[in-house]
């Protein structure tokens, strides 16, 4: 199995190589750069062999997407037909969800596939009540039960959201790009932004984790994902697992499954 898994998330554009069902490498680039991405998908898809029944000397594999933003779907099936001579199949539409899901079908009669991929991807290896946290534009926090349906989650403000917030509503807060502290406090206004942002993330994360647990009466394996992760792990001691790039994996195996059910 031969794939480009294609995560097109609110701030980048993530693409992972895997050649015989084995991840072989990622490129990131953000979404806004429209050249960086076509060059990431044109490498990409160089690497996959051509099909030796071929007469067209066409590659065998295949382009899987994941989409939160459908303007930049719209920009990475123009680049895939036009570049690469090829089309992409969607999650949710072409290729269906890994795994059950026991919540509402509301907002455009779906959930955010990278929720469900990610947490697919994370019980497909622990294969018990999980929780999964992707710390990006927004920060979500899912549970999957040990059946391995996914229950739901809760959303909040991503570290550059909450930036922006704190900006746009006061009068004279300045916007700050958000790292991790030197200090538990700021001893200016700029760096008691960026202490209040930073640890209220990891609080919501540890709070919201210790009320699933209350919920289904035990401590559930938990996973952190998502762009800003690495910046925060450190600091989440309650954290199980680190596992960059999870909607990648999850990508990959909702294909497997969706061939094997075929």
């Amino acid at each position: 199995m031969n794939l480009i898994a294609i995560d097109i998330g609110n701030t980048n554009i993530v693409a992972g190589l895997f050649l015989n069902g084995a991840e072989q490498s990622i490129k990131t680039a953000a979404g806004k750069d429209k050249e960086l991405v076509t060059a990431n998908l044109k490498q990409t898809w160089e690497q996959i062999p051509v099909s030796e029944r071929s007469k067209d000397k066409k590659r065998d594999g295949v382009i899987i997407a994941s989409s939160v933003k459908p303007a930049w779907t719209e920009m990475v099936e123009k680049i895939v037909k036009e570049t690469l001579g090829e089309k992409i199949l969607l999650i949710g539409k072409d290729v269906p969800f890994p795994m059950d899901l026991s919540v509402e079908k509301t907002y455009k009669g779906s959930i955010g596939t990278d929720r469900v991929l990610a947490a697919a991807a994370a019980y497909a290896v622990v294969e018990d009540t999980v929780v999964v946290a992707q710390i990006g534009t927004a920060v979500t926090i899912d549970l999957v039960d040990e059946r391995g349906i996914f229950l739901g989650g809760v959303i909040v403000p991503g570290f550059e959201a909450g930036a922006q917030a704190l900006k746009d509503s006061t009068a004279q807060l300045p916007k700050i790009d958000v790292h991790k502290p030197e200090t538990v406090y700021g001893k200016n206004t700029s760096d008691a932004i960026n202490c209040g942002i930073y640890y209220s993330i990891i609080a919501t994360l540890q709070e919201v984790t210790r009320r699933y647990a209350e919920k289904i009466g035990k401590w559930p394996q938990t996973v952190l994902t998502g762009s800003g992760a690495a910046m925060i792990k450190d600091d989440c001691d309650f954290i199980d697992s680190f596992v960059p790039n999870l909607v990648i994996k999850g990508i990959a195996l909702a294909y497997r499954k969706y061939i094997d059910n075929k």
